[in-house]
């Protein structure tokens, strides 16, 4: 069981409640198990309306220096977008960050109809997957349309100028962890962290800071009847490259989401961003492992595919003409 997952009473939980919904009464509360990081709860009340409550970490125990002010994160992104229209987007019925009630920050939001595609995904034909993945391309297609001045972490303080500068503070984050508890890469930080200045070309060229979901994974896209029926866990929300989110990793690109999303092929340069986020998300899920004391057969796993990674950034890469990347 995850270490950051903060649990409350029964009699807490009906005063959040209380709080959120004065006017309601409710029938029973249902501990949501499948997510990883915090303490949800399915509130049914007596009206037959429902409602999901996430709650936050009580104390920075089992937290990464990339994980800032998620819940503020995630619901400030959520209201964005619901502000705009953009569907698929779960409402949020009421939040608080005051940790008075409750020794987390805490929101209440509209449940998505149907299941996690990474728990019926196996049960899907081909064809329903490549429908899904199709409208999972054309949601984060307007969700990258969204901009902002600078990048940055959505629930960080701390914005940068270029997105290479992000790059560098995120990795650098994620290392001193790993650091920080004695866990040992295929490499060490300072060798990873001049082979991202090499590269650094491949970030300048991208000007503009997009909203990005960043953790796109199968659990949190919801199917309803074969279709896309909701996106939740907002709370790595950043302001970046849109081939940061996972569904542009390497390992889980999508043909159906690829061409909805309007991206069949990539440059050389993009293929190398890529290639850095990969390497960024298989050190944060070996941290991870260790912090959060889940998923030990995961470590096995992602210390194969961070070995490869390595390899392949092992190749070296010159700008050519028109922004594009030849091997030296």
């Amino acid at each position: 069981m995850s270490i950051t997952k903060n649990h409350q009473s029964t009699e807490t939980l009906h005063e959040l409640a209380a709080a959120a919904f004065p006017e309601k009464q409710v029938r029973m509360i249902t501990e949501l198990t499948e997510g990883m990081f915090n303490a949800a709860y399915r509130f049914d009340f007596m009206d037959d309306s429902a409602s999901i409550l996430k709650i936050a970490a009580a104390s920075e125990d089992g937290l990464l220096s990339n994980e800032i002010n998620l819940m503020q994160a995630e619901v400030s992104a959520m209201e964005l977008l619901r502000g705009h229209g953009v569907p698929y987007i779960p409402t949020v019925q009421f939040s608080d960050f005051t940790r008075i009630r409750c020794s987390g920050t805490y929101f209440f939001m509209e449940v998505m109809p149907g299941r996690s595609l990474s728990s019926c995904k196996a049960a899907l034909s081909e064809e329903t997957v490549d429908i899904v993945m199709h409208e999972v391309g054309l949601l984060q297609r307007m969700t990258t349309d969204f901009h902002r001045p600078r990048f940055g972490l959505a629930g960080d303080k701390r914005q940068f100028d270029t997105l290479y500068a992000l790059e560098e503070y995120m990795l650098g984050n994620v290392l001193r962890d790993a650091a920080g508890a004695d866990i040992a890469f295929v490499f060490t930080p300072d060798a990873l962290l001049a082979r991202l200045e090499r590269d650094r070309v491949c970030f300048d060229e991208v000007k503009v800071p997009s909203l990005v979901h960043l953790d796109m994974w199968d659990g949190n896209i919801f199917v309803h009847k074969g279709h896309l029926s909701g996106v939740i866990d907002w709370a790595r929300a950043l302001w970046g490259d849109p081939f940061m989110d996972d569904r542009f990793r390497t390992q889980s690109q999508h043909p159906a989401f690829l061409s909805a999303y309007g991206k069949n092929t990539f440059t050389p340069a993009e293929k190398r961003r890529i290639l850095w986020y990969d390497v960024f998300l298989y050190v944060t899920m070996l941290t991870e492992c260790h912090y959060r004391q889940y998923h030990p057969d995961w470590v096995e796993w992602f210390t194969h595919l961070l070995w490869e990674a390595w390899e392949e950034l092992a190749k070296p890469v010159a700008v050519g003409g028109a922004g594009q990347l030849e091997k030296q």
